[in-house]
């Protein structure tokens, strides 16, 4: 089957460094597969599943939309302890498609969970009946369009007959090209770990180069584990690592009706058995879990649609940590900062403005903002040593680093993000056509 090259290919992102793709191998206890379910009308694969032959624990965050695509809503009313099976498609984001969206959910999921109780019965000493509340979904694409189930259901067969209980490289990429949209470049992460003397595996893959904005936008993450974890404490592990990852990003401001960031644990690695979240055997998971999240954030926003530089925004000093991410954000969201930075202008004037946009109390007198490491305002007021021409050559660099020092408390926030360029305007006019 075909995969999705063509993006991938064609991209020309200065940023493909932090696309370089680790060698993700098998996971105990689950399978995946992918096709070409032609909605694209094409042969690129679009149509990805994930199957848990022993099921496996689970917890997800969705967006913060008042606004819910008919997958998440389906994801929600699931009210099971094990999942089966994840399946992602693309090009169709589910989102305003009422009735027929939903039932679509139903439907397909009705037919995944026959034909997977039937593969239970072929392959497994002790089959299990997999119902229809076993299976979840992950939707994205273009919002408001009939969502295409009879070209899904026509591809379950294929999915389940091409499942592959060994991964390798290859399989993986397969499935990360596969739920790309207008991404350039797959999205993958790994990490191994220890929970007591028990080493673990950690592995993830996302999409998303637009609508992204905190609480997630239009991202899809799933992250997947052969440790031993409940759900209950999987989702408090999720919830504590999400802030300062998958809702420290933004690319354009928008918030999607779509996201979603499912962590699954197969339990295969049999470590010893975890009872809170405050457990010291689980440290070394905790922070591996938020390793692998902050890559795959970093690699949705240095994708970002038309990006040519990739953008840290880090506020020093803060009264609250919630003022320091107000701060950020509204440096970060800022179109003028933005296009500022893609024209690489060091026009440091924009920063303060999104300084004082944001709304919270600024002390000038303790206030000092840098590009790396050049000093542009120390105290209040323009730094005595600065130089222009140095400015301008730091703003040449692909990454660029913004340092805001609040200088009135102790907490502080990082954000990253990235410019706007005419790119982002081409892509997004033509993004159906």
């Amino acid at each position: 089957m075909g995969i999705n090259l063509s993006n991938f290919l064609a991209s020309k992102s200065q940023n493909r460094k932090m696309g370089q793709f680790q060698d993700l191998d098998h996971l105990d206890g689950l399978s995946v597969s992918s096709v070409s379910a032609n909605l694209y009308n094409s042969k690129r694969d679009d149509l990805v599943m994930f199957y848990f032959r022993d099921g496996a624990n689970f917890a997800s965050v969705y967006t913060q939309s008042k606004i819910l695509s008919e997958n998440i809503k389906w994801n929600l009313s699931q009210k099971t302890q094990k999942i089966f099976s994840l399946i992602v498609n693309t090009k169709n984001a589910n989102a305003f498609t009422g009735d027929q969206g939903y039932k679509s959910m139903q439907h397909i999921a009705e037919i995944v969970s026959k034909q997977l109780s039937e593969k239970q019965k072929e392959d497994e000493d002790d089959p299990k009946i997999i119902k229809p509340k076993n299976i979840i979904f992950g939707c994205t694409g273009t919002i408001g369009e009939k969502f295409p189930e009879d070209k899904i259901k026509f591809k379950i067969p294929d999915l389940v007959k091409n499942i592959k209980y060994t991964q390798n490289k290859y399989i993986w990429m397969k499935a990360a090209l596969g739920i790309m949209t207008t991404d350039t470049q797959p999205k993958m992460s790994m990490e191994e770990c220890k929970i007591g003397n028990t080493s673990v595996k950690i592995y993830g893959i996302a999409k998303g180069s637009g609508m992204i904005h905190p609480n997630m936008a239009t991202t899809l993450g799933y992250i997947f584990t052969d440790a031993n974890i409940s759900n209950e404490i999987l989702k408090k592990l999720l919830k504590k690592n999400i802030e300062n990852t998958f809702n420290a990003i933004s690319c354009d401001g928008d918030t999607s009706t779509n996201d979603m960031i499912t962590i699954f644990s197969t339990g295969k690695a049999k470590n010893s058995l975890i009872k809170t979240v405050n457990d010291k055997k689980i440290k070394s998971f905790d922070i591996s879990l938020n390793n692998i999240l902050l890559n795959l954030a970093k690699r949705v926003v240095a994708d970002g649609e038309g990006a040519s530089k990739f953008i840290t925004v880090n506020v020093l000093n803060s009264k609250t940590e919630q003022d320091a991410k107000k701060i950020c954000f509204s440096i970060a969201n800022s179109p003028l900062v933005k296009t500022a930075i893609a024209g690489e202008d060091p026009n440091w004037g924009r920063i303060i403005m999104a300084i004082g946009k944001s709304g919270l109390d600024i002390n000038l007198n303790k206030l000092s903002v840098k590009f790396g490491d050049l000093m542009i305002v120390n105290k209040g007021k323009i730094y005595n040593q600065y130089n222009e021409s140095d400015a301008v050559n730091y703003m040449k660099n692909s990454n660029i680093n913004i340092i805001v020092d609040i200088g009135i408390g102790k907490k502080n926030f990082t954000a990253y993000t990235m410019d706007l360029t005419k790119k982002y305007i081409d892509i997004n006019t033509n993004y159906r056509s």
